[in-house]
């Protein structure tokens, strides 16, 4: 392949140290890139053919990739696993979590925002909203720290020694849910390490009863 993705994306990963790539099997890479049908040029395709997934911003974010021991590949949690050909594209792309069962995805036209922007699902709001750029630039974004100030509300003091401590498939329940009045202080909140699934499925339900848009 012609100008691959991953020389930028491992050059960024060297010169920051709040940035790890998690080691892949390489013939599941490959797998999923090709489940992915999409290139190596692309920063989606390097990271599911070099990498198991990104630990970035001290694990904060969880950039899906190959897959690897407690982080699903991005192929898998997306089902695109054996469905070559016979189905149109998603819409819209699961592509990483965050510490608190935020979720991030490319909009293929099912999240309302716009085509190929990344989108959050944050449990402060429970709906999802555009992150003004494409996956490269989420990518970026995230192992570099720019979207610290972005993030800011959701964080406390401390956090970054709380959330190392996770594991890359495990994020922390707040209580009460930073989605009520009472849990905006999330530093004054409750704290506990659970799966990333059982979060996903409580911010989801808890969308649902109130009305409001989830995936």
């Amino acid at each position: 392949m012609d100008d691959p993705a991953w020389p930028a994306v491992s050059s960024l990963l060297d010169r920051v140290r709040t940035a790890t790539a998690l080691e892949v099997d390489p013939e599941r890479g490959r797998r999923v890139l090709f489940s992915l049908q999409v290139t190596a040029r692309s920063y989606l395709g390097a990271l599911a053919l070099n990498t198991g997934g990104i630990l970035a911003d001290h694990g904060w974010f969880r950039l899906l990739g190959g897959g690897s021991d407690h982080l699903d590949d991005v192929a898998s949690v997306n089902n695109l696993d054996g469905r070559r050909g016979t189905h149109q594209p998603p819409p819209f792309l699961l592509v990483g979590f965050d510490a608190l069962g935020g979720r991030f995805a490319i909009d293929g036209g099912g999240l309302g925002v716009a085509a190929g922007e990344v989108c959050y699902f944050g449990p402060d709001t429970l709906s999802w909203g555009g992150l003004g750029g494409g996956h490269a630039d989420f990518v970026t974004a995230a192992i570099s720290g720019a979207l610290s100030q972005t993030f800011a509300p959701l964080r406390w003091s401390g956090w970054q020694d709380e959330v190392a401590a996770l594991r890359a498939d495990q994020g922390l329940s707040i209580y009460p849910p930073p989605f009520s009045r009472e849990g905006q202080d999330i530093a004054a909140a409750s704290r506990r390490a659970v799966p990333v699934r059982e979060l996903v499925y409580f911010y989801d339900e808890a969308a649902r009863q109130l009305g409001a848009p989830s995936a």
